[in-house]
Parts: structure tokens; C-alpha cells; sequence
């Protein structure tokens, strides 16, 4: 029952087509489009099933589907031996990056200690001063275009 409705509405959804092609008044001729698709489909069949090539990439485009498919990766289950065998081979690596995760972790209080934390109060103390620096530079230049002769005279 549920076939004939899907049907319904397919052939309610290709007249809606045929309406907005070829206006209000109905198709021009005999030919509706439904019978132009299906002749382009049948077209494309004789073709794929005289060609090879084309069989092989509609398999793979299934295969592809497939692969591409999120529920793909669920359906698929590993048995506990191939984890292990997963886990094994990757064994010095995980070591490596353990022992790099204990050389963080014991660098952590340095972290958190008051210097570290004293940062951003120094930074604008320090930012201060290097204003102060730039305002002296400026100011100094008059008197430095005049000690240069004397430097050079001593």
C-alpha cells in the first residue's frame, strides 16, 4: 500500500514538472517527461551493460557509497586480537609520549609558581619602562648630536 502512495506521489511530482515546463496548458505533443526519462534511462542501461569499464565504476561507485557511508565504520567490529596487535605495534611510541607526559607533568609547578604568575604584573611595569626608555632616546638627541666632536677630540 505504501508503494502505491510513493507512486502517487511520484506521478503527482513529475505532472507538477510537465506543468512548470510546459505552462498550464499541458504538454506540447504526446510526449510527457516521464517517457523521455525512462527512454534515457533504459539508454543508459543498454550502454553500461555493453561496457565493462562502466560495470567496474558503478560497482565502485557502490563500494564507494558504502565506504563513505558513517554507519560504515560501526558495522564494522574488530576482534580484541587485531586491537592488541593495533596497540602492540604502536608500543614505543605510546612509551615515548608517556614519558614526555611525566616530563609536563613534573614541569608543572614551575608553572605554577609566583614568578610565572607575576607575569602580566611585570609585563606592564615593564612596558612602562620601556616607554620611559623611548621618551629619554628622543630627548637625548640634541645632546648627542653635540658630544660626538668632543668624544672625537679626546
Amino acid at each position: 500500500m505504501a508503494a502505491v502512495t510513493d507512486v502517487q506521489r511520484l506521478q503527482a511530482r513529475v505532472e507538477e514538472l510537465e506543468r512548470w515546463v510546459y505552462g498550464p496548458g499541458g504538454s506540447r505533443g504526446s510526449r510527457k517527461v516521464a517517457d523521455g526519462l525512462v527512454k534515457v534511462q533504459v539508454a543508459l542501461g543498454n550502454i553500461a551493460s555493453k561496457r565493462e569499464r562502466v560495470k567496474i565504476l558503478y560497482k565502485k561507485i557502490e563500494d564507494l557509497i558504502k565506504y563513505l557511508d558513517p554507519e560504515y565504520i560501526d558495522r564494522i567490529a574488530l576482534p580484541d586480537a587485531s586491537k592488541l596487535q593495533f596497540i602492540l605495534a604502536e608500543e614505543q611510541f605510546i612509551l615515548s609520549q608517556v614519558a614526555l607526559l611525566e616530563q609536563v607533568e613534573a614541569l608543572v609547578p614551575m608553572l605554577d609558581s609566583t614568578h610565572i604568575k607575576a607575569v602580566p604584573e611585570h609585563a606592564a611595569r615593564l612596558q612602562r619602562l620601556a616607554q620611559i626608555h623611548i621618551q629619554q632616546q628622543v630627548c637625548s638627541l640634541p645632546h648627542l648630536g653635540s658630544t660626538g666632536p668632543v668624544c672625537g677630540d679626546h
